[in-house]
């Protein structure tokens, strides 16, 4: 495993970890990578320092910070309490903000001019800060 620091062209920074180095950059060239702020799939690796550790107490698996934690715990709580519409999120969001659907949560999927669109038309949505559950 792997972990290397990412920014994306909007200057977000983030991390992630990743099987090797030729695994990164073919979920890259695939689109399987977005920025974990905006959504953007325009992700670089960042300029980083190697951390070399002899023996590390947390497991790969366990956040390494309370603000992971805090994401980990908020979309735990998202995930139980509104629907995933998946890829019809922007049809979706449009028909509960004009009425044709039943008012309620909902998550999913957007490219970020579809989103920007909801936001123009004064539909209530906002990015979350994790991006999806891809699978090779």
């Amino acid at each position: 495993m792997i972990r290397y620091d990412l920014k994306c062209s909007d200057g977000h920074e983030f991390d992630s970890w990743f099987g090797s180095s030729a695994d990164f950059d073919k979920l890259t060239k695939s689109g399987m990578i977005s920025c974990a702020v905006c959504g953007s799939e325009n992700v670089q690796k960042a300029i980083m320092a190697p951390r070399v550790s002899v023996n590390e107490d947390r497991p790969l698996s366990a956040p390494a910070s309370t603000a992971e934690q805090a994401v980990k715990e908020l979309r735990k709580k998202i995930e139980a309490n509104a629907d995933n519409v998946g890829t019809d999120f922007v049809n979706e969001a449009r028909k509960i903000h004009n009425g044709e659907a039943p008012e309620r949560a909902i998550y999913g999927e957007a490219k970020i001019e579809d989103a920007k669109s909801l936001i123009d038309e004064g539909v209530p949505v906002a990015p979350l800060p994790w991006g999806n559950r891809k699978t090779n």
